[in-house]
């Protein structure tokens, strides 16, 4: 069983932890206040908050640059642990990288992988047999071609896929959970907390659970979660699935709370709802690249208010009633 102090805290928690404690040393009476009611919240604060001050320990023996690595943004993460060199202070960087990722969901292999895509930032790229991939927010892939077939390798994050035609190799995309082969098609495969989701923009795309003998061929419009051990029921392609390649999101009748947990995805920090709203229902279209911009765009429409307590800390909460 896995100590409650060590069971791994959300990506969006642990960088409201970061944040706080990049603060802190010269924050005010009132932000202390502040970070004293987050550290209170929620039992995932305070866990958050200790395994933190444990990697810092862990780091304390290590040099300078190494030890700063860790208080710097992920990005600026993967750039101190490349300049610094076969020393030791890289050694003690990337076992510290590998502690941190392996708390909060997010695999030592996204740092390592051959194209990634930071927090907000999304990136297209060309392979070598025309196939184009566009990489969403926080995304990460390890291109393996071979003679004998196209293998990409999806760590983390989503892609939209755009096969390239005339060459015989199989072209598969490989996750955790099994296997998907393009049958000269176009197609989205993200990765979520319970497994794999393939959507079908065109075409068809054969789906192999890791775990299971059976292969399963979705069409043109259908979308399906892959565990290891088999295949979700198949649902309708959702609307909008692929808006994000144009910078917006798309929702038809979607819960509050799953909206703004999907904007979180595109900002650094915590984003969150309050429960007595989360449950609210909307539709709309809204902008990615300005998350803040996209919040207030739910003010005319629902209830809520955005109460904003840090950068890094924001709530979508019940409206204030009206005197």
């Amino acid at each position: 069983m896995i100590p409650a102090s060590s069971k791994p805290v959300s990506a969006q928690v642990l960088d409201a932890a970061i944040a706080w404690q990049l603060s802190l040393d010269s924050a005010n009476p009132v932000e202390r206040e502040e970070f004293a009611k987050w550290h209170a919240a929620h039992e995932e604060h305070a866990r958050a908050w200790r395994q933190l001050g444990m990697l810092d320990q862990r780091f304390s023996v290590a040099s300078g640059p190494a030890r700063a690595a860790l208080l710097q943004s992920r990005a600026s993460v993967r750039r101190r642990v490349r300049k610094l060199g076969n020393g030791l202070a890289s050694i003690v960087a990337v076992i510290g990288l590998a502690l941190f990722a392996g708390e909060r969901y997010v695999p030592l292999d996204y740092w390592l992988a051959d194209q990634r895509t930071a927090t907000g930032e999304q990136r297209t790229l060309r392979l070598s047999d025309g196939t184009v991939i566009n990489l969403n927010t926080h995304s990460a892939v390890d291109v393996r071609f071979d003679e004998k077939q196209r293998r990409v390798i999806l760590q983390d994050g989503e892609i939209l896929v755009e096969t390239g035609h005339g060459d015989a190799r199989p072209f598969i995309v490989e996750t955790r959970e099994g296997r998907l082969r393009a049958l000269g098609t176009r197609f989205l495969v993200k990765r979520e907390e319970q497994g794999t989701r393939l959507s079908v923009l065109k075409s068809a795309v054969a789906a192999h659970p890791q775990s299971s003998a059976d292969e399963q061929i979705l069409q043109e419009g259908q979308q399906v979660l892959m565990r290891s051990h088999g295949l979700d029921p198949i649902a309708a392609l959702n609307l909008g699935a692929d808006a994000w390649t144009r910078g917006m999101l798309v929702v038809d009748n979607a819960r509050l709370e799953d909206l703004v947990h999907e904007l979180g995805r595109y900002r650094r920090g915590h984003l969150g709802v309050a429960p007595e709203v989360a449950d609210l229902r909307i539709t709309g279209s809204f902008p990615l690249n300005d998350t803040d911009l996209a919040l207030s765009a739910l003010l005319p429409t629902l209830p809520v208010q955005i109460e904003q307590h840090t950068a890094w800390w924001v709530t979508v909460a019940k409206a204030d009633a009206k005197p």
